[in-house]
């Protein structure tokens, strides 16, 4: 019998007290002591035989002792039922706080995959129902799955026998039919999703698995995130350890459905030797019918008298009960096993603290509530020794045991999570759908392992995980973080936790930027973009977006059947696709790349109650019947098309004229929604066929409404609604009424905008159209504008306006006629790729009001689409600038040029706002003639070099490069007056006196004195000490204090600075850096066809054209290899840290050189200055040295030596580069940059002249300085030569250095420049006289490769054997299969290592190299294998090892962690099976 325990609810005021005797008492005090012990789980460790260890004299004193204790506490209890109530409660809470201070109580911690345990038994919510098990949420945003054989063992045995159904007889089937009844449950029919369910943890699977049952076959993140954690409901797992003692009336408890009887269901319990029984009678009538095998939730009604079989009820508390006070409440069990996950009980709260409430439960154990499972508004707020019902979760410990709970109250109901919007509440997937972007939730709280909690609308909360708050890599969190509590952030739901009623959220601005969160954010039909992710035989595999992918079927690759769709699609390229189908449940999206369906501009047909009759529209035929088509529009809807209805023309064989896959126009006959069946023709499609639409009901005159179906150059194709008549619209008459120019339109008219307000001009019957256009403006909104006064109008206000006339400073508007306004050139657009395009004169617009002039009584307006409607969202790409101090050093701006001058350019840049580009920031290069490249009003990109804010000037550069050199150059044109008191500057100590410190402003050529009182904040400080402790040329941080004149006063006092102070210098430097990296694209005039995305190839040539300096065959280094460490060394000589210069943004042709040189001028030093300073530094260390030496003599004044600059300054002229080249008359990098200096200067003779004086002036044993000349000659007769000088230079050349290197240099000459013709025939030249070498035949190769002319190239392979000698046939297979991994086929160089290693297993580098190539295509599973044959080798311990170690680099690197571990295995079987076989 179990243990009578009192219940919680029973005070101790109802106990009386008794007078008892030893006797008596000792044996009832045994066994409750020996009873209390099974409650515990601790086994009592008794001796042998079931005695005791201790005296009949022992024994019979502890029983004393024990009856004397008992009585004690008896009398105690009845003296406090005397005292008053108050009295009573101090004990209580005297009693409780002495429980709490026993032991410190249980640490609160979340449910984990680490914490979860096999045997765990845990309540779960059913999230969603797969057709091979079901997906449940658990506590604490976890996850879990039940396969589908996990349901019961008697739903097991069924799959089982339908199973061996499909193979057994038919007369096993007709005897198995008598029997029993034979329909499969469906789990969508025992279960649905938000239901409660009791379950065991029978697996818990470590991250990164992903082949588990059938859950591992599914995509969405849902099924991904319940992987890891495998459950079961079968009763006999789940109900383990309850006893026949606790199935009293009210216990509730998981059952299985074995078999169905006359009169109710024989259920399996899972307790041992008890049945159950449920009547049909307490199903309920609306409840389904149950099938063998069905997991129900019964409750105990009543147990029959021998205890064999237990009559249960239906149990609807774990599916949506009305009033939980009715459910049954556990108060007694005989062990903690009794106690089952879901199950409610009353418990005693211990404590308190941030973390959640601790719990007594049942009076024995310990229990926790986390936050996430606490009430949001309590009606009382907890306290310490309060009684709470709380629902348990599961079990966390079996030693002690310990109890997770829930107090929220949907849990405590077992009900769904409701959120409430309004006076309405719904579920709270459908009030959050995945996808749903929040504009602003706060951090509520911080995990610092786990990640935020953060508060929404209310009461709603959301959980942030770590990895999804920012997508660089956060190992921590802490409070005082850009997370800290209370920030507001932006974030999109990516999945709901039920169970917890949380959202799952994302700060991820990558998801935050997705287009596609799940299959059903993508419409059908909507034209979408992805990558080729994967081609097989079957299908192709499109990636739509991060975690969605679309798959493309072979009958819609195009409109043709393609034999070889893999020369077609590339794996990572980009493809433009239309979405065919969306198939929500099973979680795919089916794609057409038929361009027929991609450019088509017919409705949509995806819906059958959408589908109207005389609809026209595009459909492909899947399938051809002797008397009919079927034919497929989106979404799997499908139509017939009879025989007649096919063509005018009699078809005899529909089979040849209709293939599968084929596109066609189709008309919608009739349409019959109760049988879904849709009839069309194709022959009422065509021309000749189609109906006259009925324009009759259209009069002229009317006002009408359309949707814009096609865009044309002049006219724009409408459709009438609802009549859907077919009309057409001027654009020009619609960019009149919108006041914007053609253009502005064009850019924003889209396909399927609705148009308003459109009256009917003319009707044209017989083509069944009309014209229709813009309603007029009525003349009695004019009014208003007189109502208008400087007064009245505010900052904002939409006002309209006549265009009078255009001028240099913007369009002028009348508004009212005492107001006037001007349109600024920069807000005209946001965008200004159309250009300068003001609204027509004599032409209504409507403007935002931005700036009101009381005095001259005239405003500024702006027709930005921004600022007419500020409350959509426009995309802004040239931001307005209304201030001065809203330009940043570095940033790039575009504008509009306003005037040309003889010095430069002035710019238009933002309101009022002009910026000068000097004639020398134009252009990187030397442009003589440079005016005509520019006119009025013409749109120019540049970057920001300088900004005076007091004398509000701006300079602008077009040049690209590095701005910090000309930054400083502008620095050094400073004056006195440009510096302000307060402000901090970087100088240099340039003199040391006893009175103080002469300092030197960086960059500049200022001046000042630093007084010995300004160096401490110390008035008693000894400063001469200080001054001792610098030295001159010291760089420090100082304030200028006061600007006397020319004469500056600085301090250093140390007060005076703060720690940003002292790192500002470096972080200058940085973003002068960073803001030349963020320049990606030319400055200086924009032109067209920058803009338009149809000229990708034409912009690419000019790349080419621009960029030819930068082109050289690099891969090849073995045929064409320069010695570059010549020129590094020539280029430090001339200075280390300088920087070449860009290429120019105007197209000159310019020559190019395959090792690495460039054809600019030597490089700009950083700072022209500081050369100053450093010489001068330099001078002033060698006069404080002579100092040393002569102690007393009298300082000299120095004198700057104007020569110290000559070994480094930039040569700019011929004399400079002759100074250059006299001391180093070897080196081709100073001839090959005094060339260029030439033909930048169109001197290409002289260029040619330089080049033959190189070759004779350097020395015959400098071979590669020469060869390096003769390369850059043939660069410049391929460029400015002709044919035939370029052909006499080449012939010299090979005559005067190695005549192969010459071959190959020229052919990779014409190749660079684009002469593919001419370098294939100088290939076929070097083939055929060179045919002996392997370099030869891999160049050529590669450039057929290259040039997509595989077939060709893969000949090149027989033909080089039969050259070659035998040795360098391995070398030269190897080197072609390398080349098909670069630029052919993979699966062909794979087939070429294959057939080398097969006939030379022995080499190692061969198998290295073939491993290599396999991990660029990161082909895990074939990198396995190959490791598997090479290791199956006989081969040295040394080679082994390198072997494996490049095995498990590979495995941590593409593969897993399995992976790698299976490698260490296997490094130990070999090492084992090496010493085995050298021992015997």
């Amino acid at each position: 019998m179990a243990a009578q325990k009192r219940p919680l609810n029973e005070t101790t005021s109802s106990r009386k007290s008794k007078k008892l005797k030893t006797d008596e008492k000792s044996k009832p005090k045994e066994k409750e002591v020996e009873k209390s012990t099974a409650l515990t789980l601790e086994e009592a460790a008794f001796p042998r035989g079931g005695g005791t260890s201790f005296t009949p004299f022992e024994v019979k004193t502890i029983r004393a002792e024990a009856v004397k204790e008992a009585d004690e506490a008896l009398f105690k209890e009845s003296r406090e039922e005397k005292g008053s109530k108050k009295n009573a409660r101090k004990i209580k809470k005297q009693n409780i706080s002495n429980v709490s201070e026993k032991g410190d109580p249980v640490r609160i911690e979340h449910l984990n995959y680490k914490r979860a345990f096999v045997g765990m038994k845990i309540l779960g919510q059913v999230v969603s129902i797969i057709p091979l098990g079901l997906i449940i949420s658990l506590p604490n945003q976890l996850y879990g799955h039940v396969p589908i054989t996990q349901i019961s063992s008697q739903f097991t045995t069924v799959l089982e026998r339908f199973d061996n159904r499909d193979e057994g007889s038919d007369e096993d089937i007709a005897m198995e039919d008598e029997d029993e009844d034979t329909q499969t449950p469906d789990l969508y029919g025992m279960f649905h999703v938000g239901q409660y369910v009791r379950a065991i943890v029978t697996n818990v699977h470590a991250a990164g698995v992903s082949d588990i049952m059938g859950v591992g076959k599914l995509r969405d993140d849902l099924a991904k995130a319940s992987r890891r954690m495998e459950l079961s409901l079968v009763p006999e797992k789940v109900n383990a350890g309850v006893q026949k003692t606790d199935l009293k009336s009210g216990f509730t408890i998981s059952a299985a459905v074995k078999s169905l009887e006359d009169h109710g269901y024989n259920l399996d319990l899972g307790v041992q030797d008890v049945s159950g029984f449920l009547s049909f009678e307490d199903v309920g009538r609306d409840s389904p019918k149950l099938h063998v095998g069905h997991v129900i939730n019964v409750s105990v009604s009543k147990i029959s008298a021998n205890n064999r079989v237990c009559n249960v009820t239906m149990d609807f508390s774990l599916s949506f009960s009305s009033n939980h006070t009715d459910i049954f409440q556990l108060s007694e069990i005989s062990s903690v096993n009794s106690v089952l996950p879901g199950t409610l009980v009353q418990c005693l709260i211990t404590s308190i603290n941030p973390e959640g409430i601790n719990l007594q439960v049942l009076g024995f154990f310990d229990g926790t509530v986390d936050q996430f499972h606490l009430p949001k508004n309590p009606p009382k707020p907890f306290k310490v020794g309060t009684k709470v019902k709380a629902r348990i979760l599961y079990n966390y410990s079996a030693s002690p045991p310990k109890f997770s709970l829930a107090l929220s109250e949907h849990v405590i109901r077992l009900r769904p999570y409701m959120v409430s919007i309004g006076e309405d509440s719904s579920l709270l997937e459908e009030a959050y759908p995945v996808g749903t972007v929040l504009d602003a939730v706060k951090v509520s709280r911080v995990e610092k392992e786990r990640g935020l909690i953060v508060g929404l609308d209310g009461q709603l909360e959301g959980f942030v995980h770590i990895s999804h708050l920012s997508d660089d890599h956060v190992p921590s969190l802490t409070s005082i973080g850009p997370w800290k509590p209370g920030t507001i952030h932006r974030a999109r739901v990516t999945g709901h936790f039920t169970f917890d009623g949380l959202l799952q959220l994302s700060l991820k601005r990558s998801v935050l930027e997705q287009k596609y969160i799940q299959v059903t954010d993508v419409g059908v039909g909507q034209t979408v973009t992805g990558t080729i992710k994967k081609l097989t035989d079957s299908a192709m595999f499109v990636t739509l977006s991060e975690n969605i992918d679309g798959v493309v079927w072979p009958n819609h690759y195009a409109d043709i059947i393609l034999k070889h769709p893999a020369k077609r699609f590339k794996v990572g390229t980009s493809i433009k696709c239309r979405v065919l189908v969306v198939d929500a449940e099973k979680n795919r999206i089916s794609l057409t790349a038929k361009k027929t369906l991609l450019n088509s501009q017919l409705p949509i047909l995806s819906n059958i109650e959408d589908v109207q009759p005389e609809d026209l529209a595009h459909a492909v035929v899947f399938k051809v019947h002797d008397k009919h088509l079927l034919v497929e529009f989106y979404n799997n809807l499908k139509a017939v098309i009879p025989l007649k209805e096919v063509s005018e023309t009699p078809v005899n064989s529909l089979s040849e004229a209709f293939s599968v896959g084929k596109v066609v126009k189709v008309r919608i006959i009739s349409v019959q929604q109760n049988q879904r069946r849709i009839v069309a023709s194709i022959r009422r499609a065509t021309a000749s066929g189609s109906a006259t639409p009925d324009i009759s009901k259209v009069e002229v005159g009317n006002i009408v409404e359309g949707v814009v179906a096609e865009i044309h150059k002049d006219n724009a194709i409408l459709f009438l609604q609802p009549s859907n008549v077919k009309a057409l619209h001027s654009l020009k008459n619609l960019a009149n009424h919108r006041a914007i120019g053609l253009p502005q339109l064009k850019s924003e008219l889209k396909v399927g905008e609705r148009l308003y307000e459109l009256v009917v001009v003319t009707r044209n019957l017989e083509k069944g159209f009309v014209i229709v256009a813009n309603a007029p403006k009525s003349k009695l909104t004019l009014p208003s504008k007189i109502a208008l006064s400087i007064d009245t109008i505010h900052i904002g206000q939409i006002v309209s306006g006549r265009v009078i006339r255009h001028t240099r400073l913007g369009a002028l508007v009348k508004v009212t006629s005492h107001i006037g306004g001007i349109i600024h050139p920069t807000d005209v657009s946001d965008n200004f790729d159309n250009g300068l395009s003001y609204p027509a004169v004599d032409s209504l617009v409507k403007a935002a009001i931005v700036k009101v002039d009381e005095e001259k009584r005239r405003v500024t307006l702006s027709t930005r689409q921004s600022r007419l409607r500020p409350d959509q969202t426009t995309q802004v790409v040239d931001k307005e600038i209304n201030d001065i101090s809203d330009l940043i050093l570095g940033a790039s701006v575009r504008g509009f040029v306003k005037s040309i001058a003889d010095h430069g350019l002035f710019v238009t840049v933002g309101r009022y706002i002009d910026a000068r580009v000097q004639i020398r920031e134009l252009f990187d290069d030397f442009i003589k003639d440079w005016k005509p490249r520019f006119q009025v009003n013409q749109l120019v990109k540049g970057r920001i070099l300088s900004v005076d804010i007091e004398n509000q000037k701006v300079e602008l550069t077009f040049r690209s490069g590095d701005l910090s050199a000309r930054q400083r150059e502008a620095q050094t044109k400073r004056s006195p007056s440009d510096l302000h008191e307060g402000e901090k500057v970087d100088g240099i100590i340039k003199r040391i006196e006893n009175y103080g410190l002469f300092i030197q402003i960086e960059g500049t050529k200022m001046s000042g004195l630093c007084h010995k009182s300004e160096l401490s904040d110390n008035k008693d400080a000894d400063v001469s000490v200080a001054l001792q402790n610098f030295r001159q040329g010291d760089r420090v941080k100082a304030v200028v204090i006061e600007i006397d004149k020319k004469r500056i006063s600085f301090s250093l006092k140390p007060s005076l600075f703060v720690e940003e102070d002292l790192d500002g210098s470096a972080e200058d430097e940085d973003s002068g850096i960073a803001g030349d990296k963020r320049t990606s694209s030319p400055f200086g005039v924009v032109d067209g066809f920058m803009m338009d995305d149809d000229n990708d190839e034409g912009e690419e040539e000019d790349a080419d054209i621009q960029s030819v300096e930068d082109q050289s065959s690099v891969e090849d280094e073995d045929a064409m290899e320069i010695d570059e460490g010549a020129a590094v060394q020539s280029l430090q000589r001339s200075g280390e840290n300088e920087k070449s210069t860009s290429t120019s943004t105007v197209p000159v042709p310019i020559l190019s050189l395959t090792g690495g040189f460039k054809w600019h001028g030597l490089d700009e030093p950083a700072d022209a200055s500081g050369t100053e300073e450093d010489s001068s530094g330099s001078e002033s260390e060698d006069i404080g040295e002579g100092r040393s030496h002569k102690k007393k003599k009298k300082r000299r004044v120095i004198e700057q030596d104007l020569t110290a600059e000559l070994q480094t300054k930039k040569p700019e002229s011929n004399a400079d580069f002759e100074r250059v080249l006299l001391g180093s008359p070897n080196s081709s990098y100073v001839w090959i940059q005094y060339m260029s200096f030439q033909l930048q200067l169109s001197e290409i003779e002289k260029a040619r002249e330089i080049g033959r004086r190189a070759i004779k002036t350097i020395n015959f044993r400098e071979e590669q300085e020469r060869l390096n000349v003769w390369i850059a000659l043939l660069n410049l007769e391929n460029i400015y030569g002709t044919d035939e000088s370029l052909d006499a230079t080449f012939k010299e050349a090979a005559r005067a250095n190695d005549s192969k290197t010459i071959h190959l240099r020229l052919a990779s000459i014409l190749e660079q420049s684009g002469k593919h013709d001419k370098a294939l025939e100088q290939y076929q030249k070097t083939s055929k006289k060179f045919g002996l070498s392997s370099k030869v035949w891999t160049s050529f190769a590669e450039f057929l490769l290259k040039s997509n002319n595989l077939s060709e190239a893969r000949k090149l392979l027989p033909r080089s054997f039969q050259s070659l000698a035998k040795y360098k046939h391995i070398k030269t297979a190897s080197k072609f299969a390398l080349l098909e991994y670069k630029h052919g086929e993979p699966e062909r160089g794979k087939t070429i290592f294959e057939g080398i290693i097969d006939s030379h297993f022995k080499r190692w580098d061969i198998w290295s190299i073939y491993i290599d190539m396999e991990a660029g295509q990161k082909n895990i599973q074939g990198i396995r294998n190959i490791f598997d044959r090479v290791l199956a080798l006989k081969m040295t311990s040394y080679k082994a090892k390198s072997f494996f170690k490049k095995w498990l680099e590979l495995e941590r690197r593409i593969g897993d962690e399995e992976g790698a571990d299976t490698v260490k295995e296997k490094a130990v079987e070999w090492t084992q099976k090496a010493a085995t076989n050298a021992s015997s």
